[in-house]
């Protein structure tokens, strides 16, 4: 096995290292810097949970002259939580980018595939109705993503990848699932690049004195007084200097209380709790994976929900979520069984564990919950692509900051590499992995495919078959065979035919570059539902009423309104969804204390 390759920047490593030294003297003696003269409040906002929707929420507040105490279970060097990991993928309507690649677009357009990708039917008219606010978060969200939500990042230094993806290509009818044109944006810099901006404005804040860091601060329990969240409790965590995205210690070493008029949770989701996962599993989906791997890091625990519903927070939509279907294990993993998604282009074949072909729209690229209740049908955990290795070279990108150095890194060239040559962290999988098998004939492909599993359910005359009558639609600039018209539909966007998609080509023919077979997992993800707030993030009890002093944002609050996706995501929406609640509860919680 190579080496690993540094994943902290110089700047990162200094910070975290001064972090962790300033957790050790915190953690050892419960001292830290005051806002000034003693006062009932501690502050005049606590944020608990420094991912993206917590740094937003803390920027806004700071920017009102607000005195913030951010809190978090984790070390300093998991500031930015799961959005540093991300692809930085983000939902903009009729951009500047969108426009270079002949993208028309507008925000009914937006909206039509925004309600037929979230089949809101829980009482969008009725107040005490579940999708009652999520149905308004996602009217505020297309709004803001076809006005002001790329103009306000651009001001923060935010640059985006011209070339705009095309995710989540839907289940075929205009008014169905799906995105009708790209709109996935690529952050120049990936995730780190969306976190910094607001990272800064942070930091600025605790220069200022108007922010107070309490890492290793493990929210227990919500305080109330007279029917008001007035504050947290909880235990203060022995010190770490554990790596971003590493599991640390959950060793207690003394206890907190902390008092401030408002309280924003934005703490995310569950993730990584795989028994919460399995408990609100839907049985639309099919039953629950017995094997699945983690997309986020252990921290992601879901623990602050039930901490919130206990004060009262009503919780709705918690049988949403979403989980992808592309998941290859990572042969250098950081967390506990550390999955990688393959985000794929069109052109693999997509078949179940006994070696039979997916129907529309289980395609890749096209319909991520479908694919998954289909693959749970089959009563396997695992699907197969069949690709070339022609397709892998274009097509297939990985998801994830760290596996995009070039993006990451801001490297031109290293981008530019892709058009010659299979990017590193692809090859890397190809070589190291347990998943890939790579083969120059078909029958070579098949053992290698049952020696993976050990089930031996792929047969060679029956894949032989299949890819065979897939092939002969090839011979034709039309077809019957959908997913060969889905090819053909790609290859007439330039974003795709210029970093997504492999000209048509035979499976089994001699310009393949090899057979590719690629085990995908399940691999678990994003919280759907959550904490039902209004459009201001006031976290609302069981009798549709706000919580007075309690706001959340985030994937914890659904990311607005207890699930503003839906049954399904379009893609891109979740950074999104953490700038938009985050600056929203931010903005409320600094009117709520002025003065």
């Amino acid at each position: 096995m190579e080496p690993r390759s540094p994943r902290v920047s110089r700047r990162r490593a200094i910070g975290v290292a001064g972090g962790a030294v300033a957790g050790a003297a915190i953690a050892q003696t419960g001292a830290l810097p005051a806002f000034g003269a003693a006062a009932a409040a501690d502050a005049d906002a606590i944020v608990v949970g420094h991912g993206l929707a917590g740094l937003v929420a803390t920027a806004e507040l700071v920017a009102a002259g607000r005195k913030v105490l951010l809190l978090d279970q984790e070390n300093e060097a998991n500031l930015g939580g799961q959005a540093y990991w991300s692809f930085g993928g983000l939902f903009f309507v009729d951009s500047d980018e969108q426009r270079l690649m002949g993208v028309k677009d507008s925000h009914d357009l937006a909206w039509q595939d925004w309600l037929g990708t979230a089949g809101f039917d829980r009482g969008v008219d009725d107040p005490a109705g579940q999708d009652h606010w999520a149905y308004r978060w996602a009217q505020a969200y297309v709004d803001f993503a076809a006005g002001e939500k790329r103009s306000w990042l651009a001001g923060l230094g935010m640059q985006w990848f011209p070339m705009v993806g095309w995710a989540e290509r839907g289940g075929g009818l205009a008014d169905g699932h799906g995105n009708s044109v790209p709109r996935f944006h690529v952050t120049w810099g990936t995730g780190p690049a969306v976190v910094e901006p607001f990272e800064k404005k942070v930091r600025a804040g605790v220069a200022a004195g108007k922010v107070v860091f309490r890492f290793r601060h493990r929210v227990d329990e919500l305080v109330t007084t007279n029917g008001a969240v007035t504050g947290v409790r909880g235990k203060v965590l022995e010190a770490s200097a554990v790596a971003r995205g590493k599991p640390s210690s959950r060793t207690t070493i003394g206890d907190f209380e902390l008092k401030a008029p408002v309280v924003i949770v934005a703490s995310g989701g569950i993730g990584a709790n795989h028994d919460l996962i399995r408990q609100n599993w839907p049985a639309r989906l099919g039953k629950a994976p017995t094997s699945m791997i983690t997309g986020v890091p252990a921290h992601v625990d879901g623990r602050m929900l039930g901490i919130t519903a206990n004060a009262g927070g009503r919780i709705v939509n918690p049988d949403r979520m979403w989980h992808y279907t592309e998941g290859l294990r990572n042969w250098d993993a950081i967390w506990p069984g550390h999955g990688i998604r393959i985000l794929p282009g069109p052109s693999s074949m997509w078949f179940d564990a006994t070696g039979r072909r997916f129907r529309a729209p289980d395609w890749p690229g096209y319909d991520t919950l479908h694919t998954l209740g289909s693959i749970t049908a089959t009563g396997y955990d695992y699907s197969w692509f069949v690709t070339t290795q022609k397709i892998v070279d274009k097509e297939f990108a990985l998801s994830g900051s760290e596996q995009n150095p070039d993006l990451t890194g801001k490297n031109l060239w290293l981008l530019l590499s892709r058009v010659w040559q299979t990017p590193e962290p692809i090859r890397k999988f190809q070589q190291y992995g347990t998943d890939f098998v790579k083969a120059a004939t078909l029958p070579e492909l098949v053992t290698g495919m049952n020696r993976i599993t050990g089930d031996n359910l792929i047969t060679l005359d029956g894949l032989k078959r299949q890819i065979e009558a897939r092939d002969r639609e090839i011979d034709n600039a039309y077809s019957k065979d959908a997913q060969v018209q889905g090819i053909r539909n790609a290859l007439s966007y330039p974003g795709d035919v210029l970093g997504r998609t492999a000209s048509a080509h035979k499976i089994l023919g001699p310009d393949s570059g090899g057979l590719v077979a690629v085990r995908l997992n399940i691999l678990t993800r994003k919280t759907l539902g959550g904490l039902q707030t209004n459009l201001q993030g006031q976290v609302l009890g069981a009798s549709g009423s706000p919580i007075p002093g309690l706001y959340a944002a985030g994937e914890a609050a659904g990311f607005g309104g207890g699930g503003v996706h839906g049954y399904r995501s379009l893609e891109g929406t979740f950074l999104g969804g953490c700038l938009f609640s985050g600056r929203a509860a931010g903005r409320a919680a600094a009117a709520a204390t002025a003065g």
